[in-house]
């Protein structure tokens, strides 16, 4: 038990906790307080979850520190794109969306960058193929006009024009992309440069919108490396957003 990740984890959070504040220079104002639900804590809780074997310290960091963090996550990925034609509450959607999570959950390491970004992606890419099916499914049972007053009622995301469209794909695609990077990129000396290219990705609208120099800029600052090389990996990534569109128009055009 002295390796156990999950009780190093405890230690550091308790340490954090009896850090004694220095007095010295008295700040002005009213004390900041962390009001991130998905903090680096979180982070760093997941890590010790998939790193631990003990099954009674993995349930008990996961009901303290993941659960409600995800479940913050993914009512905020509901109501903000609002995912409004599943057949079930919101909350049950949560809950399904959290069991989906974890099964990804393993898959998750540091070098795959900020943890919140890869899940909030993997939440998202499930939301989006599950609002199809249940959008479709009701479009089958109602009349067209009837399906059109409900989409403008609540500002379907899916069938929207070609920009929400492609918003909705770029999610995909930076999820599939996370999942599958060791087949796309051939060489290990690329992986941080692909991992530093999706993160920055994933705060950015539309990967074809995107500066090309300033994208350059940002991988630079990120990790040492030439640009030629980034160049490189840039262009695996494009030629696999372009297939990846193609198989994503054959099927949900």
């Amino acid at each position: 038990m002295k390796n156990s990740p999950v009780l190093k984890f405890y230690e550091y959070i308790e340490e954090q906790k009896n850090k004694v504040i220095d007095t010295s220079k008295p700040k002005r104002g009213r004390p900041r307080k962390n009001k991130l639900y998905f903090n680096q804590d979180t982070e760093n809780a997941i890590i010790a979850y998939n790193e631990e074997t003990n099954v009674e310290l993995r349930n008990k960091v996961y009901e303290e520190y993941i659960h409600k963090p995800l479940l913050k996550m993914t009512e905020s990925l509901v109501h903000r794109y609002k995912f409004y034609h599943f057949d079930t509450t919101t909350t049950d959607v949560q809950y399904e969306v959290i069991c989906f999570i974890l099964e990804k959950l393993p898959k998750y390491t540091q070098d795959k960058g900020k943890a919140f970004s890869y899940f909030s992606i993997v939440a998202k890419n499930y939301l989006i193929q599950n609002n199809y099916k249940h959008y479709n499914r009701k479009k089958s049972k109602a009349a067209v006009m009837e399906i059109d007053n409900d989409r403008n009622i609540v500002n379907e995301v899916v069938e929207g024009e070609r920009r929400s469209e492609l918003q909705d794909f770029y999610i995909l695609f930076l999820s599939h992309c996370y999942d599958n990077i060791d087949d796309i990129i051939k060489y290990k000396r690329d992986l941080p440069i692909a991992y530093a290219l999706l993160e920055i990705f994933s705060n950015a609208e539309n990967i074809e919108n995107y500066n090309k120099k300033a994208l350059y800029i940002m991988v630079r600052e990120m990790i040492d490396v030439k640009t030629q090389y980034i160049t490189r990996v840039v262009n695996i990534l494009k030629k696999e957003y372009v297939r990846l569109y193609e198989v994503y128009r054959e099927t949900y055009g």
